[in-house]
């Protein structure tokens, strides 16, 4: 079956409702063994077009994974890019902002981490923490020392929204594609992960009572990210909502996605001047006078 990734896509000025979107759809592969020969082939293309990335070097490609806890971002990450080259590839994942970090603007530590011009970056978690965790917490912001934050009210949302627009615009401007992708769990499979984390003694290092905590809070934070979905979601910059019940399918979806942004940029190798040609021709003479 054939992977349209636009069904995933939040189209840009859309109001995103999240009850209108699936958190399980009719699978993508027939058995495992479909499903392991479908990723391969997605993680073949994936390599082939990152050396092309990388050989252009006119282009980046950033992606961005935000989702609920356990809805599947690591193995996402692992599973699809696993036959990216590593040198082209950088992966940061963001936890709780440092001192150092919270005395600069709340864009600032994402920003040094952009990938370079021909390399592939992957955020696990990403700015978009700071107005998702921070909308369901705005007591947060008081850390953060930024003029009005303490009100907590609506205009700083949509500020900081704006100020992710404006980045994501300049950044798609100098080269950058941006994919966000949300991995779209339902609280019932959320619950059935988090028991298997504590029944299986090799995944209990996984789960802590802040989880817990967190899951108490599971409507703000699906009305944080509908705002936030329905507010940056743009046609140069956008966001995918994926359905992350079934872990297969999910990758399946991520890896075409990435795919068909990779495509897009229609990327060439580069081609050689005359005066560089005559030069390799020159060198090949030489090295066939060896033999």
């Amino acid at each position: 079956m054939k992977i349209k990734s636009g069904t995933f896509r939040v189209r840009a000025g859309s109001h995103v409702a999240l009850k209108d979107w699936a958190t399980k759809v009719k699978p993508i592969y027939a058995d495992k063994e479909d499903y392991l020969a479908l990723l391969q082939d997605h993680v073949t293309r994936m390599s082939e077009l990152q050396q092309l990335l990388y050989a252009c070097n006119r282009h980046a490609l950033l992606v961005i994974f935000q989702a609920m806890d356990a809805a599947g971002k690591d193995g996402a990450i692992k599973h699809v890019m696993s036959g990216v080259n590593p040198q082209g590839c950088q992966v940061f994942s963001f936890k709780h902002p440092s001192g150092e970090e919270l005395q600069h603007d709340f864009l600032w530590r994402a920003a040094i981490r952009f990938p370079e011009r021909g390399h592939i970056g992957i955020f696990n978690r990403s700015y978009y923490e700071e107005v998702l965790i921070l909308r369901v917490h705005p007591e947060l912001l008081a850390a953060e020392s930024v003029p009005g934050s303490h009100k907590g009210k609506d205009e700083i949302w949509d500020a900081r929204y704006r100020s992710i627009r404006q980045l994501e615009d300049h950044l798609h401007r100098n080269g950058t594609q941006i994919v966000k992708i949300f991995l779209h769990l339902s609280k019932d499979e959320q619950r059935r992960r988090f028991l298997d984390r504590i029944d299986d003694p090799t995944k209990n290092w996984k789960f802590s009572m802040a989880d817990i905590e967190e899951r108490k809070y599971w409507k703000k934070y699906m009305h944080a990210y509908e705002k936030c979905m329905s507010a940056t979601s743009t046609d140069d910059a956008p966001w995918y909502v994926v359905p992350a019940d079934d872990k297969q399918n999910a990758r399946l979806i991520v890896s075409q996605i990435v795919l068909d942004h990779l495509k897009d940029l229609k990327l060439e190798y580069p081609k050689s001047t005359p005066a560089h040609r005559r030069e390799l021709l020159a060198i090949r003479k030489s090295l066939v006078k060896e033999g």
